[in-house]
């Protein structure tokens, strides 16, 4: 048969394990055969991200932006464990943190739901979906071992020389560890528009939920951009579709879900969005049959593993399993 030609490529991000084996299966039977496939290939494998420092990642991102689209496999975010068994020289962010940070995008992923794979929720009919900000959190933290009695504090030093302006985080007695996070309105009003966008070209109604009632002013941002996105420029849009909008905390949120029969887009923060989104896959049956793009204010898709690369699973081939 005649190949599918393609006139432009995709990049292509490859994985860590496991992923790499079951990836150039992927290719070698389901996709060559019928695809003439051009890629720009980028080796996220953790040994390389070690052997250009990091470089290759924030090459792939940028290079997504130039083509417009990208597959990416699943990848190792280092913990002290994996240092060691990689020789490390430093424990290296999360990749998917880095690319989605230099496209500024909003995650969706939604379970594909078939028959034979059912959810464990018995009221659940209609798949949901998570739109997950793509920016800033635990994903871009700073943190701080504290070695024993000091003082931990937030500053902002204003660009124009103005006074600055001090938080005490906490006032340590003792040894302990500190955290900083931090967020962007753009990026927020990216991720509101983005959801509102998708809820309407899906025609499903859209919730959002923070901690607004803990976090006073972090939380609350989220709260105060996404009304002000939504009333300025899509109320009546909404109100024309038939569909809705609103804001609950996020405790109740996970109740209400549970409680419900699906069919909607549940707007979380990148935490969040990360943790309920493996949650709500497991739960409609099987966390491989979860969808994931990754989309850019200015159109650029990527689509990537909703998992991660299956360490036992790799150990076990190696072993001629």
């Amino acid at each position: 048969m005649t190949k599918i030609q393609m006139t432009t490529p995709l990049v292509e991000m490859d994985g860590d394990e496991m992923t790499r084996i079951i990836w150039q299966m992927i290719k070698d039977e389901l996709i060559c055969p019928f695809v003439d496939l051009k890629t720009e290939y980028y080796d996220l494998g953790l040994e390389n991200r070690e052997a250009t420092g990091d470089q290759v990642t924030i090459d792939s991102a940028e290079a997504t932006k130039r083509l417009g689209v990208a597959v990416k496999c699943a990848t190792i975010t280092p913990n002290a464990a994996r240092m060691d068994e990689y020789h490390l020289s430093q424990m290296w962010k999360s990749p998917n943190g880095t690319i989605r940070a230099i496209l500024d995008g909003t995650v969706f992923r939604a379970p594909i739901v078939v028959k034979g794979i059912e959810p464990y929720v018995r009221t659940w009919t209609k798949p949901i979906t998570i739109a997950r900000h793509a920016y800033g959190d635990v994903y871009k933290n700073v943190e701080l071992r504290i070695p024993g009695p000091g003082k931990v504090e937030l500053v902002y030093t204003p660009a124009d020389s103005s006074e600055e302006v001090r938080a005490t985080v906490q006032e340590f007695d003792q040894p302990g560890i500190a955290q900083g996070i931090h967020n962007l309105d753009a990026s927020i009003a990216s991720f509101a528009r983005a959801s509102f966008e998708y809820a309407l070209s899906t025609s499903q109604d859209i919730w959002f939920a923070a901690k607004d009632t803990i976090s006073k002013t972090y939380d609350h941002r989220f709260k105060d951009i996404f009304q002000e996105v939504f009333d300025s420029e899509y109320k009546a849009r909404f109100e024309e579709a038939g569909i809705t909008y609103f804001y609950t905390l996020i405790d109740d949120a996970v109740a209400r879900v549970i409680r419900s029969e699906g069919g909607f887009i549940w707007a979380c923060k990148n935490y969040d969005g990360d943790v309920m989104s493996d949650m709500l896959s497991t739960a409609f049956g099987s966390l491989a049959m979860m969808t994931s793009v990754l989309v850019s204010p200015q159109g650029h898709y990527e689509y990537e593993a909703a998992h991660g690369t299956v360490q036992r699973h790799y150990y076990r081939h190696l072993a001629g399993e």
